[in-house]
């Protein structure tokens, strides 16, 4: 037979609305009554019906994240943390690709929230800055949290100081005796791919290098970007070429990596490569990925905490800065003097 919310609350010697109020994690309700209610759900196996626990505090009890980007590992871990934030709550996720660049594209937004009615939205790059779909839902009064937008001010989620990340691997490399140092850049969509070419630039002028923009190469943040880039970068002529790549995701880095393979070129012997994100492809190719660590998960985890907050009446939210750390693993080492591709 199954256990109705009036068992709950009999068994928890509260009324069925204080029972209803604790699934709605809801503000005002005291800590040991929330603890009595939940071991009364625990002991009697309750499970709510989420069509009438969405009847009655009309809401959905879901949150939609909307993703436009080639990277399958970052997309992975940001939805592995929405998720958590989501199951910690008694909430729903759900996942939809969507194409900025299509002429329809905040009609289709339009669409996905009037036939699901998300009680809020996680918006990865580049969606986040996407102009139009973020007067709309002004507009439209429906709560969203950023992963890494350009514009912070105003807006709640989560992001990493890029810049300062793409400085560090930088001084990494000059470090190691380079100063031909390559960048495959991000999707030019993406304020990402724009705050690390940013610490890119500004490293080698702090360093005193005079920037060469045929070491600068354009990317998606996809793998064939990466070996694109990379083919491109080994056909330069001797002495021209890079001794480093930095590329602007682990993705593109793997490309890189594979390309040099395809040119007889050793890694990190002939040329060092390195990455940004940490995502688990750096460890599943060899020689092992030097990237930065960027706490996908945690900040998936940290935008949906966000939204979750306000929706349950705890605060107004805020765009929180992630940590990150530098990452040293196989792919770089000392610029070799007998390299292949040195003059």
């Amino acid at each position: 037979m199954r256990v109705r919310l009036e068992d709950v609350a009999r068994a928890a010697g509260v009324s069925p609305k204080t029972v209803s109020r604790v699934l709605n994690d809801e503000a005002n309700v005291r800590a040991r009554t929330r603890e009595k209610v939940l071991a009364a759900m625990a002991a009697m196996d309750y499970r709510p019906h989420q069509s009438a626990r969405s009847l009655a505090s009309n809401r959905s009890f879901l949150i939609a994240t909307l993703y436009d980007n080639p990277s399958s590992n970052y997309l992975t871990e940001i939805q592995a943390g929405v998720l958590e934030a989501c199951d910690l709550h008694h909430y729903s996720m759900m996942v939809r690709p969507l194409h900025v660049g299509e002429g329809d594209f905040v009609e289709r937004v339009d669409r996905l929230i009037l036939h699901h009615r998300p009680d809020g939205l996680v918006l990865t790059p580049p969606i986040t800055d996407h102009p139009g779909l973020l007067q709309r839902l002004r507009e439209r009064r429906v709560l969203y949290a950023c992963i890494s937008p350009i514009e912070r001010a105003g807006n709640i989620g989560a992001f990493i100081d890029e810049p300062e990340a793409a400085r560090q691997m930088m001084a990494r490399l000059l470090e190691l005796g380079h100063r031909r140092i390559a960048h495959v850049i991000g999707h030019p969509d993406h304020g990402a791919s724009q705050w690390r070419l940013a610490g890119y630039r500004q490293a080698l002028a702090a360093a005193g290098i005079e920037r060469d923009p045929e070491l600068e190469v354009p990317g998606d943040f996809s793998f064939g970007a990466g070996v694109a880039a990379a083919r491109r970068l080994f056909s330069l002529p001797r002495g021209r070429g890079p001794t480093a790549v930095f590329a602007a995701n682990d993705d593109m880095a793997a490309g890189v990596i594979w390309a040099a393979g395809e040119h007889g070129l050793s890694v990190p012997g002939d040329v060092s490569v390195c990455g940004f994100d940490d995502t688990p492809i750096a460890c599943q190719i060899w020689p092992t990925l030097t990237t930065i660590h960027q706490p996908s998960r945690e900040m998936g985890r940290i935008a949906a905490l966000q939204l979750l907050d306000i929706l349950r009446g705890r605060g107004s939210g805020a765009m929180v800065q992630a940590p990150f750390s530098l990452q040293l693993r196989e792919s770089t080492a000392p610029v070799q003097a007998g390299g292949r591709l040195h003059a």
